[in-house]
């Protein structure tokens, strides 16, 4: 093995191989290997050793740290349920497993002979959320809060081989992304062109939320990346549509079609619209109440009609009683 110590004096480096033992006496001089090392190598060497220790002290530290433990990502959906999956080795007997998060969260202790597992759930956040899947007792949280989001341990103890294998989770908790909203904003110059900057925004997006633009219309259907999108227009172009698309870890979702074209062709466009469809509205208003009143009439006339036509009847027999009998004297 060869070590490289990064203190340069004599040569560009030092290297110490594992050889022959140095030994050093009261007369100064190195008794080892015959010719290989003076009294200055010797007063170098004693120099470049606190180099030595120090790097394999970091080196042993970094062993020693956990930091090349593998840690699983792990992506849930707010207020749904996700599993932290746990594996472990088989013919091996479990003494307990102990989850935990930001403190402990629970403590596993396997059943033996077909008897039901103890379990303990020690953080109060987590109480009647969650549970511990057969055969591995993985975790399993239901109804899944942004307060859940963190680092996930769990400890394995195991009861033959006394060895402890430790499995580390980060679980990042997204929401399922509302449909996009668009503002428009144009300007006409003087030359006839269009400047058109579109803005695409979702309410409660969270982290991690992406932003692209699809352009409908040209042959190329180009895409372009970001919240914010800057186009122009000249009389004659074809007239293009845009849509925004938002995504992030578990959703997508896409806004309707923006004829951006439109604004520019017509600046009158959106007030146009927005008259075209209350007018719209006022003519199926004013239809509605015909329509009630017809039917009105024909309920008064179909429930009232047999009605009049009895009382007229009445009034005429009470006419014939009257001109066939004299009135008494």
């Amino acid at each position: 093995m060869w070590i490289t110590i990064p203190e340069i004096e004599r040569e560009s480096d030092w290297r110490i191989r594992s050889e022959k033992p140095l030994s050093l006496h009261s007369t100064g001089r190195a008794q080892g290997r015959p010719g290989a090392w003076g009294p200055d190598q010797v007063t170098s060497d004693m120099g470049a050793l606190p180099w030595l220790l120090l790097f394999l002290l970091l080196q042993g530290a970094k062993g020693n740290s956990g930091d090349d433990a593998d840690t699983e990502e792990v992506v849930a959906v707010l207020q749904e349920s996700i599993s932290l999956p746990l594996e472990i080795p088989p013919d091996e007997e479990v003494e307990n497993i102990i989850w935990s998060s930001q403190r402990r969260l629970a403590t596993v202790m396997p059943g033996k002979e077909g008897q039901p597992a103890t379990i303990t759930v020690i953080d109060p956040h987590y109480q009647g959320r969650v549970s511990f899947l057969e055969p591995s007792y993985s975790l399993y949280i239901s109804n899944v809060s942004w307060k859940d989001a963190g680092c996930y341990e769990a400890e394995v103890n195991m009861r033959t081989a006394q060895l402890s294998i430790t499995q580390l989770y980060n679980l990042r908790v997204y929401q399922r992304l509302l449909k996009p909203r668009i503002t428009v904003n144009f300007e006409i110059s003087g030359e006839g062109s269009c400047n058109i900057s579109l803005t695409c925004f979702v309410e409660k997006g969270g982290m991690d939320v992406t932003y692209s633009w699809l352009s409908w219309g040209d042959s190329a259907g180009s895409a372009h990346e970001g919240p914010i999108l800057r186009a122009s227009w000249r009389p004659g172009d074809s007239a293009l549509s845009y849509t925004c698309r938002v995504s992030n870890p578990i959703s997508n979702i896409s806004s309707h079609p923006i004829p951006a074209g439109s604004f520019c062709a017509d600046p009158g466009y959106p007030e146009k619209s927005s008259t075209v469809f209350c007018l719209l509205a006022k003519g199926l208003l004013l239809l509605l109440l015909l329509v009630i009143l017809v039917v009105s009439l024909w309920v008064i006339r179909v429930y009232k009609m047999p009605r009049m036509r009895y009382l007229k009847r009445n009034r005429m027999r009470l006419r014939k009683r009257g001109k066939a009998g004299p009135s008494p004297a």
